[in-house]
């Protein structure tokens, strides 16, 4: 039964969109522009938001300076050139109450748009101008054939769909309605009956239907919230079987805390540990201690020591005969580990080695062996540590540096050159709490948030790049003082259709007009052994300016560099910007990022900017990124293989989160393996979804 219900739901759900009725190939290709490729993704689609035709105005009782959705006729239409603004598209209309101007800049895209007596919808803010007026609103042509199909049109409530140039919202009503009417009942119920119950959420069928020709907008909403809800549900079943494949991973032995090692490294410290750090490292070496193989995320802000802990963690594994291994996701980061640490850790005779994609050959063969044979006892890398030919004696720790750039596969990798190694994730870019239930919900989390005592804040200012004068002269004051700066550049080089700052051209600039101080340049293309002596001799003091790309965006620790000018700050987000100023301000001196602005460009970024400017806590920072920018910029969560939200948010739907997550874990407590009979459908739902993706739900 099962097998002809699935085959059933492939033949009718899975059909070609271009298939459908009212569809064909040219708007087919249309329709996928946009995801939908099959009846499935149409009947799927959601709309972004609903037009309520019992609040629709007329231009006579509308009043300025309100938002306002009238129905109306075009009396004109023409295209006005102008010299600083482009062609500005303009119409009047009316609805026998009043004249409105609607007018357009910049779309070229609309000029042969409209034309006289066009029945439309425009939707935006109204103000005044010789008449009442709109300003690029959003507006909705209503095909003249409409009133053939009354039942598409004339209901109160109408959604309005994300649409590529080339299909309007008319224009897909009735396709829509073709799908609803001959495919919904192939839908199968995927949420069991105690949830509907729970929550008062519509069945699937029902769901969808109001999706797409509700009564009320109470409708929508709740159909809407079924089916966040839902993505919310299966994604925290794949985290609840994850976390319970970490409860059943058992490793050689315990890895308990010996002191021969550690305590010589504390020693050696010329820094106390915060109480933050004590608490996090009680956290992880209790995890150590047990049979189970740990599986932790330590996630902490810029500067508050999560590297300290991490080394701490390795000594706990080199004094159980154990190796450790630490991946970074560049070459500079992996290096800069392996410079701060590797003579630390000769002089409490712990041997370590950097392996990159860039490590000679020769010198490669040897670093293999002496690994494989235990004369290594701590490797940093980067991918390179998951490649074939390399071999441990005895891998007892993998940690992951700046995790969320990884795929989930070199993750596995790592951990399958030991036998159920300890895991140990770290992240300096602090995550809000709805993405540590989405992304890292099946490991234990440890946070840092304090810094080490004596660090001054960052002074935060936005410039305007007619006042670069006064920046350089601000440098020149803080190198004589004895300070080093770095200048940060978005771009290698020149980009023609970008129009920033590079940093090879930045650099020649900064020699220029610097003559008198040592500049150097640093960025991802240049061989290794330049970015270890540039980068060296930045640290030893023989560099004053260091012009770099975004390579230095995390692991850089020169506590004399107290000043860092962005160039082009608005190509970056909140979460990135941060990692940035995080490389100043790690002594006891008053640090300084400036970010230089062009006027034209700072409009459109001006309150991320100034969010940025006035706060320097990393997780306030995470949240307003994700409410900006969503979670795929902030994280990459295509990183962690998982799929892409398509109707929930994080930052607006985090209740529905928060309960979709203790029903999906409750669940699998109750029947870990989605076998009992109320839950077959459960099963099967994720077994379709997840079909391609069940290496999910073998590694943390």
């Amino acid at each position: 039964m099962s097998n002809i219900k699935n085959n059933q739901y492939t033949a009718g759900l899975k059909t070609d969109i271009q298939y459908l009725k009212g569809i064909g190939p040219k708007r087919a290709a249309y329709l996928k522009k946009i995801g939908v490729e099959t009846i499935e993704d149409l009947l799927f689609l959601v709309p972004r938001r609903y037009l309520d035709r019992t609040e629709i105005k007329s231009i006579g009782e509308i009043k300025v300076d309100t938002e306002a959705t009238v129905f109306v006729k075009v009396l004109a239409a023409g295209v006005k050139k102008t010299k600083n603004k482009g062609d500005v598209v303009r119409i009047i209309v009316t609805d026998q109450t009043g004249i409105l101007e609607a007018i357009w800049f910049n779309r070229p895209d609309l000029k042969n748009k409209f034309h006289i007596n066009q029945q439309i919808i425009l939707s935006g803010r109204i103000s005044y101008y010789t008449r009442k007026q709109m300003v690029n609103p959003f507006y909705e042509i209503i095909e003249e054939n409409s009133q053939n199909h009354p039942y598409l049109y004339t209901g109160s409530i109408i959604p309005i769909y994300p649409l590529t140039e080339g299909f309007t919202n008319w224009g897909i009503r009735r396709p829509i309605q073709n799908a609803v009417d001959n495919y919904l009942n192939y839908l199968t119920e995927t949420l069991p009956l105690s949830v509907l119950n729970k929550y008062a959420f519509p069945d699937i069928k029902t769901a969808i239907k109001n999706l797409h020709f509700p009564q009320t907008l109470a409708d929508t909403q709740k159909a809407k919230q079924r089916l966040v809800y839902e993505e919310f549900f299966y994604l925290e079943l794949i985290l609840a079987l994850r976390r319970l494949a970490n409860t059943q991973q058992k490793k050689i032995c315990p890895l308990v805390e010996k002191g021969t090692l550690t305590k010589k490294f504390l020693a050696q410290l010329p820094f106390t540990l915060t109480p933050g750090q004590q608490k996090v490292l009680v956290e992880i070496k209790n995890d150590m201690a047990q049979e189970l193989s740990m599986n932790r995320l330590l996630q902490g802000d810029v500067g508050s020591g999560k590297t300290v802990i991490a080394i701490y963690a390795m000594l706990i594994a080199i004094e159980n005969g154990f190796q450790a291994a630490l991946m970074a996701p560049t070459e500079i980061l992996a290096e800069q580990h392996f410079l701060v640490w590797h003579k630390k850790l000769r002089d409490i005779g712990v041997t370590s080695c950097l392996l990159t994609g860039s490590t000679k050959a020769r010198e490669k063969k040897k670093l293999l062996a002496d690994i494989e044979d235990n004369t290594i006892n701590v490797v940093f890398g980067t991918h390179a540590l998951i490649e074939e030919n390399i071999k441990f004696y005895k891998l007892g720790l993998a940690i992951i540096d700046e995790q969320h750039r990884f795929g989930v596969m070199q993750r596995a990798k790592l951990l399958n050159k030991g036998i159920n190694p300890d895991f140990l994730v770290m992240t300096a870019t602090p995550i809000p709490r709805t993405l540590q239930m989405t992304l890292y919900g099946d490991l234990d989390i440890s946070i840092l948030s304090e810094k080490p005592p004596g660090r001054k804040k960052v002074i935060t200012k936005l410039v305007n790049e007619k006042n670069r004068e006064k920046v350089y002269n601000f440098i020149d004051q803080k190198i004589q003082e004895g300070r080093q700066v770095y200048i940060v550049c978005p771009l290698i080089e020149e980009s023609e259709k970008l129009d920033l700052k590079a940093a090879i051209k930045t650099y020649e600039e900064i020699k220029g007009i610097f003559p008198q101080y040592k500049v150097g340049l640093i960025h991802g293309r240049l061989k290794s052994a330049e970015r270890i002596t540039t980068m060296e001799a930045f640290r030893q003091h023989q560099i004053d300016i260091l012009v770099t790309t975004t390579v230095i965006e995390v692991g850089v620790d020169i506590v004399n560099a107290t000043v860092m000018v962005i160039e082009h700050p608005e190509r970056f987000g909140l979460a990135q910007l941060h990692q940035l100023r995080g490389r100043i301000g790690r002594g006891s001196e008053v640090a300084y990022c400036l970010l230089i602005v062009s006027e034209n460009r700072l409009s459109t970024a001006i309150e991320r900017l100034k969010y940025f400017e006035k706060n320097d806590d990393g997780f306030n920072l995470a949240e307003k990124d994700l409410e900006l920018r969503g979670p795929g910029q902030l994280l990459g969560t295509r990183q962690h293989g998982l799929p892409d939200l398509k109707f929930a948010n994080l930052h607006d739907d985090k209740n529905l989160l928060f309960k979709a997550r203790d029903d999906a874990f409750e669940l699998i407590r109750y029947d870990p393996t989605l076998t009992k009979p109320e839950h077959r459908e459960i099963r099967e739902t994720f077994m379709r979804k997840f079909k391609n993706r069940m290496y999910l739900l073998r590694v943390g």
